[in-house]
């Protein structure tokens, strides 16, 4: 499928023949694990070997409650610093037990969304934590509407996309718009590479 421009930064590798997209949450620990191998090394070896291009997607999963405090914010950094995205991808996963349930479970929303802000300043992701902050807050308001902030848009395109692929779970890889299950966080670069050759 192909990627719409507002998200140019989740393109991982330049364009090509063809498509592989990850569908990673956040806070999924598998998810984590597949992208520390897809960044350290197969990332690395398909940007020299231009046949394969790599797109990052959402996978926003429920029962993991932050997991939609943390895309927000990477749509955020995205907004303000497109070429900083797969760098604070990168950081989310490092830092992901930061934001898991019982790391968080007396925080507020916006003190979360503080502590993200704090991390994308923290690698130079973003160069104004305020605007960031702005697009990731909740006014509050005498009339309630459940309207979000300025990133909810955003997510809602990704959720829709991965829904419309019949994506459920993380992490799911999609090769040229098919969906494969076979693949697994564990794997090795070896198996990358021969599950690769096979599409190729």
């Amino acid at each position: 499928m192909e990627l719409a421009p507002a998200y140019a930064g989740h393109r991982l590798t330049p364009t090509a023949q063809h498509t592989l997209e990850v569908f990673l949450d956040y806070t999924c620990r598998f998810s984590a694990k597949l992208w520390r191998t897809l960044e350290s090394q197969i990332l690395p070896q398909l940007k020299q070997d231009s046949k394969v291009s790599v797109i990052f997607r959402h996978q926003v999963q429920p029962w993991h409650p932050n997991s939609t405090l943390l895309h927000e914010a990477s749509l955020a950094v995205e907004k303000l610093n497109p070429g900083a995205f797969a760098l604070f991808t990168s950081v989310l996963f490092e830092r992901q037990t930061e934001f898991f349930d019982e790391a968080t479970v007396n925080m507020t929303r916006t003190e979360i969304y503080k502590k993200l802000t704090d991390v994308a300043l923290s690698i130079n992701a973003v160069d104004d934590g305020t605007a960031m902050l702005q697009l990731l807050d909740i006014q509050s308001s005498d009339q309630p509407i459940n309207k979000g902030n300025a990133v909810t848009g955003d997510l809602k395109y990704h959720v829709r996309l991965a829904r419309a692929q019949g994506i459920h779970v993380s992490p799911t890889v999609v090769f040229d718009g098919v969906r494969d299950d076979s693949v697994s966080s564990s794997w090795s670069l070896d198996q990358w590479n021969t599950w690769l050759s096979a599409k190729l």
